[in-house]
């Protein structure tokens, strides 16, 4: 584990995540919409959850559940191939965000709007605006990630 590493992975996943985007909204159908606006709502939902370990393991399926629908969308199993790929590598540098903010009731918060922006402008289908917040979306957890790396003197 690297800064660099992490900084490259997780640009590499945020400029791919907004090309898919991009054409997901593009190519998706009212399925694909709806299949969105379901998983949104799941993801939405997780404030029900009471213990701190389920809460963490329900989280990451249904946000990761969340993202896999938006990307469903482009209709290309070879960008989608290299995402789950993408998503793989950075699933390490992932966890340590994950134990930093999911616990976190104003974190959970912060995500629950970021999503329900997502979610709107995909339904409004504008590209431009969609692309950088996915890109700007999945960015947020680097300085975090970064701040425990440098807590552990990882560098």
């Amino acid at each position: 584990m690297s800064l660099a590493e992490l900084n490259d992975i997780y640009d590499a996943r945020a400029q791919l995540e907004g090309l898919i985007l991009r054409l997901a909204i593009e190519r998706g159908d009212d399925d694909w919409e709806a299949t969105v606006l379901a998983t949104a709502h799941r993801l939405a939902k997780i404030t029900d959850i009471n213990t701190p370990k389920d809460l963490l393991d329900i989280w990451d399926q249904r946000h990761k559940a969340f993202h896999t629908a938006i990307a469903s969308g482009c209709n290309s199993p070879h960008l989608l191939q290299m995402r789950n790929t993408l998503f793989d590598q950075v699933e390490r540098y992932r966890h340590l965000w994950l134990q930093e903010t999911v616990m976190s009731s104003q974190a959970l918060e912060l995500k629950r709007q970021e999503h329900a922006a997502l979610v709107d402008v995909i339904l409004a289908r504008d590209t431009a605006k969609a692309d950088t917040l996915m890109r700007d979306h999945l960015m947020t957890p680097v300085p975090i990630i970064t701040r425990v790396l440098q807590e552990r003197s990882i560098g």
